[in-house]
């Protein structure tokens, strides 16, 4: 105390000399709380800011006294590294949503290696950069990419004239997939030098087509990559053609896919109205709509557990307009968008951001999927979508098949 009372003398003394006026000393200690609380006050504040407010400032504290009770207490050694990443997965968990996760460094690095590949009809594994580009990490023999010229270390920085330099790993890649059945371009960092790839080669169609001997079109769809739209409305034509009568599409084991492809689809078959709407957090919605051209024909839709995404809002919709019967079985919901989220430290967060509406504004995955009018499953699972054809008469009645839900529909339709 007595030494406080030397300095704040001290300072007084300073004053007084360089300012030649007479202060008292209570002022002086007034003053320097003054200060000081407001120091206090700025920083509590900006702490506050740090953190996002009162509400997440009051969450971190009570982790920390959390973790300080954990670290005197508990009986065996804390790994805080492992304490902070399972707290973080608990975090994401907590939001009842499967389809987001958190992943250590560890874990994302080894994400990133598994998912470089998701889609391979380009024939070569990308990463994002710092600089902004996407670095190619390996290029697959007699590959589309092989054929251009593309090798490990180049970094793509362009496709067909879109800048690649703001869009994250996700963008990119659902960029290039909807070009995999075209000729593109890309443009390299290095030189500024442009190639062109040619997938159209290498494209394999996920549409087959059959007519069947009750005279119903079947159309087997095995996901909505790039061109599977054009490829089911030229079958169905072929089918037409052919002198079918009905329609059975078959979405069975369909991941899903691009909501371009599902919307061109839609628009074909369905007359006149909102298909479906893509929603963001802060309920931005993007809505597809279909003309007033349609193909009236009667039509039934097979559906099961693995029928994912963009799978089920075509499901949907066609459930939704009343121009299909459903059969077979419900599917999971996975209608919600996810964005890969990378933190400073290496770790991050594969996180649902948004999710697709029907036209109506259902919410799918809120209703946890899309439900037939007529739910039934296969005795034989590995008979779904296997048969070559069926036979019988007009009854739809088929001796080839064990598929039990495609005889349903068949007869259904007949």
């Amino acid at each position: 105390m007595r030494l406080l009372k030397r300095i704040l003398r001290t300072i007084l003394r300073f004053i007084r000399a360089v300012m030649n006026i007479p202060i008292r000393l209570k002022f002086v200690i007034l003053a320097l709380l003054l200060v000081a609380g407001v120091v206090y006050w700025q920083t509590h504040r900006s702490m506050l800011k740090a953190v996002g407010g009162r509400e997440d400032f009051d969450e971190a504290m009570r982790y920390i006294a959390i973790k300080d009770v954990v670290d005197e207490r508990f009986i065996d050694p804390v790994d805080r590294s492992t304490l902070g990443d399972n707290a973080a997965a608990a975090i994401i968990a907590g939001l009842g949503d499967k389809w987001s996760y958190y992943m250590s460094p560890n874990e994302y690095k080894a994400f990133q290696l598994s998912s470089t590949n998701e889609y391979s009809g380009i024939g070569m594994a990308i990463l994002k950069e710092e600089g902004g580009g996407f670095e190619v990490i390996s290029v697959n023999m007699d590959s589309p990419a092989a054929w251009a010229g593309l090798t490990a270390g180049d970094v793509i920085v362009a496709v067909d004239d879109i800048d690649l330099t703001d869009k994250t790993l996700d963008e990119a890649r659902k960029l290039i997939r909807s070009r995999l059945n075209t000729k593109f371009i890309l443009r390299l960092s290095k030189g500024n030098r442009e190639i062109e790839v040619d997938c159209s080669g290498s494209y394999v169609s996920s549409v087959h087509c059959r007519l069947e001997k009750t005279l119903a079109g079947y159309v087997q769809i095995k996901n909505f990559e790039a061109g599977t739209a054009q490829d089911a409305i030229n079958g169905i034509e072929n089918l037409l053609n052919q002198g079918a009568t009905t329609l059975c599409i078959d979405l069975r084991g369909n991941p899903g896919g691009l909501d371009t492809e599902v919307a061109a689809f839609l628009d074909y078959l369905l007359p006149s109205g909102r298909l479906f709407v893509k929603q963001n957090k802060i309920g931005k919605q993007e809505i597809t709509e279909s003309d007033g051209m349609c193909i009236k024909l009667p039509m039934c839709v097979l559906i099961n557990a693995e029928t994912f995404g963009e799978a089920e809002v075509c499901a949907a919709a066609l459930q939704e307009f009343q121009w299909a019967t459903l059969i077979g079985e419900p599917t999971t919901g996975k209608t919600r968008t996810q964005e890969t989220i990378v933190l400073d430290d290496g770790s991050a967060i594969r996180l649902s951001t948004g999710t697709y509406l029907t036209g109506n504004g259902t919410d799918i995955s809120a209703r946890g999927g899309v439900s037939p009018e007529y739910i039934m499953h296969n005795s034989d699972p590995s008979a779904t979508g296997t048969t070559a054809g069926t036979t019988g008469d007009s009854s739809g009645t088929g001796v080839t098949s064990n598929d039990e839900q495609l005889m349903y529909a068949l007869k259904l339709l007949s």
